[in-house]
């Protein structure tokens, strides 16, 4: 009887789930708000302090991790049944290594300039706190498919808060957006600098993408009540 009634349960076919399906959606959308991984999660901050004085550098840095945290969550949820709990952590790491390495080569071959002001901070993706714990909170027990939307959710919102505090910074900081003089000449007093206009040096220092990340933080918050800690 029970021999019958597993091979009843093995005739039933589940219903294929729409690629972007409610869930699926949510996968995306959640980490851009309500789940961001540096708002919410705090986590991968020191990246926000450390190079997000150029845009260029966020925006490059923000397409690196998009594209590390693809390709690791699509590896670890194929391979997720073939690893062995006890190695699980350093399969993780050997599998981001080896993306951030090829990350940081196609950056030094196709904009060195960009490679060499990150410097560093492209090999310190590989223990950024939001990869690891994607891999393993969410990988190591998910399909392939919602892997890989969980990492175009979770890449996105940690881009988007570093390049918004890049261009806060940098405007403000040195009057210019991509590197492009927006008020003028600063050596040679033209536009407002001629009116009498600063740059405002202290934006440049770290202290101040911590504090900026806080004013975003605190913007949130302010509007999802759902945010505020009970």
């Amino acid at each position: 009887m029970s021999e019958t009634i597993e091979k009843a349960i093995e005739k039933v076919k589940e219903p294929n789930e729409p690629l972007f399906s409610p869930k699926n959606k949510r996968l995306i959308t959640d980490p851009l708000n309500e789940n961001n991984p540096i708002t919410i999660q705090v986590l991968g901050i020191c990246s926000a302090l450390a190079i997000t004085v150029q845009v260029k550098q966020a925006v490059f840095m923000s397409l690196s991790v998009l594209v590390v945290l693809m390709a690791g969550n699509f590896l670890i949820s194929a391979l997720r049944n073939l690893i062995p709990s006890r190695i699980r952590i350093i399969v993780q790491l050997v599998v981001v290594a080896t993306l951030v390495t090829l990350v940081d080569l196609v950056l030094k071959a196709y904009v060195p300039e960009v490679s060499e002001k990150l410097s560093v901070f492209v090999g310190l993706i590989i223990t950024n706190c939001i990869i690891m714990g994607r891999f393993e909170a969410f990988a190591m027990a998910n399909k392939k498919w919602p892997s890989v939307l969980d990492a175009v959710g979770n890449g996105l919102g940690y881009g988007v808060i570093l390049i918004v505090v890049a261009v806060v910074r940098e405007i403000f900081g040195s009057g210019k957006f991509w590197g492009i003089e927006l008020f003028g000449s600063a050596s040679e007093l033209t536009g407002v600098y001629g009116m009498g206009y600063m740059n405002n040096n202290m934006m440049i220092l770290p202290p101040m993408a911590l504090i900026t990340v806080g004013i975003i933080i605190w913007i949130q918050r302010a509007r999802n009540k759902n945010l505020l800690e009970g």
